[in-house]
């Protein structure tokens, strides 16, 4: 089975441009599902036509019936919070639905497991003001605190992905044009205008780099000159939120959130929104429309006739 999972996960990162987290996640959902069925995980109707073996030998993907993965699902999903079971079934019934494609199997065992219904939570974000005293109260010392204020303000002021973000080469952004270009999920392009504030952060963050002679493709990079991860962008968020004393704990997504929800707070249509934060869907746009009470009020009084 082990042969499959990496066909099936080649599949997703080449045709697909899964991303690594997802590939990553993936491949321990479906090797903790191989590694169940390899033991004692079968159906006890499969399990009594089996010999009993003293070493676990792999299990065969045709072997794997609707019985068996409903087993698994009952023993090892059981308690797992919803978000959980609900990637490790898209997990499993992408991987045997793509297997039935390829004609590797006759039938799809997976069809009939459902995820269950997963809570939307309202997205994180900072108060105008919040945010306001974050970024004006970013320290500018040194090369690293250029760079840190270019993250945070190209953060909010183009609502990236984390990911996005790390991913950010000098040929993408246009500095003359004002405009950035930014590859989502899926390597889907789409190009961002710069503000004024953070066109100026990232130059003087790119002045500050020649200074310390670091010529590297990479706009954000550490003191090697590497990229940054994910995790180190989000401790410096964390670290900047926290110095500005904001009663919000903010992550680089929550700057993402704050960009969308202060926009449509603004007067912005939802298809702009979309467009600037990537989203291959409305629906998901729409997650934003959780603005403010105050915003509503004001809104209603301004707009409704029987207000006054």
């Amino acid at each position: 089975m082990t042969e499959e999972i990496e066909l099936y996960l080649r599949h997703l990162a080449t045709e697909r441009q899964a991303s690594s987290h997802t590939l990553r996640a993936y491949r321990a959902d479906l090797l903790e599902l191989a590694g169940f069925l390899t033991g004692d995980g079968l159906s006890d109707r499969r399990r009594e036509k089996e010999r009993p073996q003293k070493k676990r030998r792999p299990i065969a993907v045709r072997k794997i019936g609707t019985a068996d993965l409903r087993r698994y699902a009952a023993e090892k999903l059981r308690g797992a919070r919803r978000s959980t079971v609900s990637r490790k079934v898209a997990a499993i019934r992408g991987f045997f639905r793509f297997l039935a494609r390829e004609g590797r199997l006759d039938r799809n065992p997976a069809s009939g497991l459902v995820a269950p219904k997963v809570e939307k939570r309202l997205p994180r974000f900072l108060p105008i003001d919040d945010t306001e005293r974050l970024l004006n109260g970013m320290p500018r010392d040194g090369a690293w605190e250029e760079r840190d204020r270019a993250i945070v303000e190209t953060l909010y002021s183009y609502g990236l992905r984390v990911s996005e973000l790390c991913g950010l080469d000098w040929s993408d952004v246009d500095l003359d044009n004002e405009c950035v270009r930014v590859f989502g999920k899926g390597r889907k392009e789409r190009i961002v205008p710069i503000g004024e504030i953070a066109l100026e952060a990232l130059r003087a963050y790119r002045k500050a780099l020649a200074a310390e002679k670091i010529d590297t493709d990479g706009v954000f990079v550490n003191r090697r000159g590497g990229r940054l991860t994910s995790r180190s962008v989000a401790r410096i968020v964390r670290a900047a939120v926290l110095r500005s004393g904001s009663p919000v704990s903010a992550s680089p997504h929550a700057l993402r959130h704050s960009f969308a929800t202060h926009l449509l707070n603004q007067g912005a249509d939802l298809r702009s929104i979309q467009e600037l934060l990537g989203h291959a869907s409305l629906s998901t746009t729409q997650r934003y429309t959780h603005v403010n009470l105050d915003h509503l009020m004001k809104a209603y009084d301004d707009a409704h006739p029987r207000a006054k």
